[in-house]
C-alpha cells in the first residue's frame, strides 16, 4: 500500500513559504506551492486554499507583502516576497524547528535502543 502524503505540522508551512520566498525571491502563490512540493520530492500536497490562508496570515503579521504583476504566461498574478521582519521570524523558526528535529532525533533513538534496534 503506498503512503499518504505527509500532513503538516501547525505553522510548518510558514516556514516552507517564508524560506522559499527566501531562497527564490518573489514568487506568485502557485509557484510557491509547486516549489515546496518539489523540494519536498512530492511527499507534500498542498491545494489552493492551504497555500493562500497561509500567505494571508504571514501578510497579516507583516512577514511577506505583495504586489501584482504578471506570470509566467502574461496572467495577472499576485506576487510575494519576504520582508526584513519575516527574515527574522524565519532565523527564529528555523533555530527552534532545528532544535526540535534533534531533541526528537535523541528520543527517538533512544527508543530504538531501548527496544534492541540499535
Amino acid at each position: 500500500m503506498p503512503e499518504s502524503k505527509l500532513g503538516l505540522l501547525q505553522g510548518t508551512l510558514d516556514v516552507m513559504v517564508l524560506q522559499t520566498l527566501a531562497a527564490m525571491g518573489p514568487q506568485h502563490g502557485y509557484g510557491i506551492a509547486r516549489r515546496i512540493e518539489q523540494v519536498s520530492g512530492d511527499e507534500i500536497l498542498l491545494n489552493q486554499g492551504t497555500i493562500y490562508a497561509s500567505l494571508v496570515r504571514l501578510q497579516q503579521r507583516g512577514w511577506i507583502r505583495a504586489k501584482w504583476g504578471a506570470s509566467e504566461n502574461k496572467r495577472k498574478a499576485k506576487f510575494y516576497s519576504i520582508t526584513p521582519k519575516g527574515r527574522v521570524r524565519l532565523g527564529q523558526d528555523v533555530a527552534y524547528l532545528q532544535r526540535l528535529a534533534d531533541v526528537m532525533g535523541r528520543v527517538l533513538a533512544s527508543r530504538a535502543r531501548e527496544n534492541g534496534n540499535a
